[in-house]
């Protein structure tokens, strides 16, 4: 089998490396990495799978051969998804490779703020907030895919009652209660802290706005590490600047990247970190385990792991 890394990165890793892990771990299998646009045209051709950030019109055209496109990322949202249905090329996903550095991040985050750690990053003298105890509060983490029950098992040891929302809560998961969507509110009115690890999609953009940011009390945090768009910018701009919500922390924003003349970077209580939750080194490792498993799958004939649904009209 014929694998192509394609050329674009993630998080300043290396393709290259990528590639090579790949081929330490598929003996027998063919494996490429194209550094120029004229090396991605040439192999594309007979590729039996190509993995990367994206892959474009162009590149698809010319893809015969290709039976699966291993995405980089685990959110498919900017891939021609129709095409890929149209020229019957599998999409994969890299859910679960940032579980463990994304999860961390955000228990990093609300512990900067129960601590008032960013206060003290910020303070030119001796005089800073008083910080206060985690243990005790609520903590609604939205979205309980493999980041969301990573940050719950994370939160674990800190004596917090966390509540999960999910599409189906009969599914269950691993917080100490479980709702629907159509519940948010009432978990929102009950929190100290949010957790966003949702997808983003019709139903998730904007989930937080006005009316959400509301129903949460005045000292609440929102921790984002899902997408910009599953809150309501201006909303939450509105919201901090007048002080009625105790502060934020931003992985992702809505623009994004973050204009440097935003209102939100003017904010003492916005933590704003440039897309990074999911960084890690091993992240091009537990990205193999992926594709590594998948090639086994399609010579066995099993379903493929991390499939995306494609919704074709």
């Amino acid at each position: 089998m014929k694998l192509l890394v394609l050329r674009e990165g993630v998080h300043g890793l290396s393709p290259s490396a990528y590639a090579e892990t790949l081929r330490d771990r598929l003996d027998g299998h063919t494996v490429r990495h194209a550094s120029t646009p004229v090396e991605e045209r040439e192999a594309i051709e007979s590729a039996d799978i190509a993995t990367g950030v994206s892959i474009g019109p162009s590149l698809l055209e010319r893809a015969t051969k290709l039976r699966l496109f291993a995405c980089a990322y685990a959110g498919t949202g900017h891939l021609p998804l129709d095409s890929f249905a149209t020229h019957d090329i599998a999409v994969t996903n890299a859910a679960g490779v940032h579980s463990a550095s994304a999860s961390e991040h955000v228990i990093g985050s609300i512990l900067s703020f129960s601590r008032r750690l960013h206060d003290a990053a910020r303070a030119d003298n001796w005089e800073v907030p008083s910080p206060y105890e985690l243990a005790g509060s609520t903590v609604t983490i939205v979205g309980l895919g493999a980041i969301g029950t990573s940050v719950a098992d994370r939160l674990e040891p800190f004596g917090v009652e966390t509540i999960g929302v999910r599409r189906s809560p009969d599914s269950g998961g691993p917080t100490d209660e479980i709702i629907g969507p159509d519940r948010l509110h009432e978990a929102l009115a009950r929190s100290d802290f949010v957790v966003l690890c949702c997808p983003l999609t019709d139903e998730t953009r904007g989930l937080i706005g006005t009316e959400e940011i509301a129903t949460l009390s005045a000292e609440a945090v929102l921790v984002n590490v899902a997408r910009g768009e599953v809150i309501d910018t201006d909303a939450l701009v509105y919201a901090l600047q007048r002080g009625r919500l105790g502060g934020a922390a931003l992985d992702v924003t809505d623009p994004e990247p973050l204009p440097d003349d935003h209102p939100l970077w003017d904010l003492d209580d916005v933590l704003i970190t440039p897309h990074t939750a999911g960084a890690t080194p091993t992240y091009y490792d537990r990205l193999a385990d992926i594709v590594v498993d998948n090639v086994e799958r399609i010579e066995a004939g099993h379903p493929l792991r991390n499939r995306v649904r494609i919704e074709t009209g």
